[in-house]
């Protein structure tokens, strides 16, 4: 931008008038919206942008040729409008650039798409492999579950068993227990009025 930028006596000596007849034209409004104000080197400078540019040549190229304003060389009017096509090259050559620049970021974007599909492709294969070798292991595990439980079923069964044999024969030792305590007990008896 700041090749756009021109200072009053720059314009002045370009549209062929006096920095008052530039000055005059810059009013309050002209200078907020199409001036800006640089320091360099502790020294402010006004700069007009491209827009205030175009707006003064429009109205110094007709006052010129209405002869209101101081005229100094008349005699070359293409030099305004040489400077006018220089800098809307230059203009175009960074519009160039700034294009160009666009496109090889869509491109980037692209490529980067591109990688980010395929490794959720990548990812997506990788889940069914997971899916597809868990359900293997799955349908490998299930058997053996199953016999063990029958294996865990048969064996609870066969100490039920053990048990039961167990309690049957403490049943008959207690039957027999009873009886010989029954007989003791009529032994006793008999035996104390003896």
């Amino acid at each position: 931008m700041s090749e756009n930028l021109r200072t009053i006596k720059e314009l002045a000596d370009e549209f062929n008038v006096s920095k008052q007849a530039v000055r005059k034209r810059l009013t309050e409004e002209f200078r907020a919206n199409h001036v800006e104000t640089v320091t360099s080197n502790g020294v402010k400078t006004l700069v007009v942008t491209y827009t205030g540019y175009m707006l003064l040549k429009q109205h110094f190229t007709t006052s010129n040729a209405t002869g209101n304003d101081k005229a100094t060389d008349t005699s070359n009017p293409t030099t305004g409008d040489l400077s006018v096509v220089k800098i809307l090259e230059q203009q175009l050559f960074v519009k160039d650039k700034q294009l160009e620049n666009k496109d090889s970021q869509i491109s980037q974007m692209q490529n980067l798409l591109d990688q980010q599909q395929r490794l959720a492709l990548q990812d997506k294969q990788l889940l069914e492999e997971y899916k597809a070798e868990i359900k293997d292991l799955k349908a490998l595990k299930m058997p053996s579950q199953e016999t063990e439980f029958k294996h865990l079923d048969n064996q609870y069964k066969d100490e039920v068993n053990a048990l039961k044999k167990q309690m049957e024969g403490l049943q008959e030792q207690l039957k027999e227990k009873d009886q010989e305590l029954a007989q003791e007990k009529s032994k006793k008896w008999y035996q104390f009025w003896k």
